[in-house]
């Protein structure tokens, strides 16, 4: 069974750091995108980073550069994101999803940019939410 499994959510004072982790089973990142998004109450899912498995280029959402980062294990097939000096404005649940790279097309870009749409049209899984919250 094909599964993406988000872990890592939590409550954090602000200033204080988290570190989520997306652990894939029933098929490999080789050839995806893995992106984190994220969706706070009463707003619309929003992009927050992507990395390609492919060439280990990674996006992130302006409002996270410098803060957040993230990465990949590819012997645990399982991709994380270090979220440092976090703000109440990060509260959210969190998702995780992964698209097949496609020809002649930048799919981190596409999918982080468009907040996840596209996701599942590209051979894409997305993962259960994992819930953060952060106190000020």
């Amino acid at each position: 069974e094909v599964q993406l499994q988000a872990s890592g959510g939590g409550l954090v004072q602000a200033g204080g750091s988290l570190r989520l982790s997306c652990a894939a089973s029933g098929f490999t990142f080789d050839d995806y995108a893995i992106g984190w998004f994220r969706q706070a109450p009463g707003k619309e899912r929003e992009g927050v980073s992507c990395i390609n498995r492919s060439d280990g280029s990674t996006y992130y959402a302006d409002s996270v550069k410098g803060r957040f980062s993230t990465s990949i294990d590819n012997a645990k097939n399982t991709v994380y994101l270090q979220m440092n000096s976090l703000k109440p404005e990060d509260t959210a649940v969190y998702y995780c999803a992964a698209a097949a790279n496609q020809p002649q097309i930048n799919v981190c870009a596409l999918i982080l940019y468009g907040h996840g749409l596209g996701v599942r049209s590209m051979s894409g899984y997305w993962g259960q939410g994992t819930l953060v919250t952060v106190s000020s």
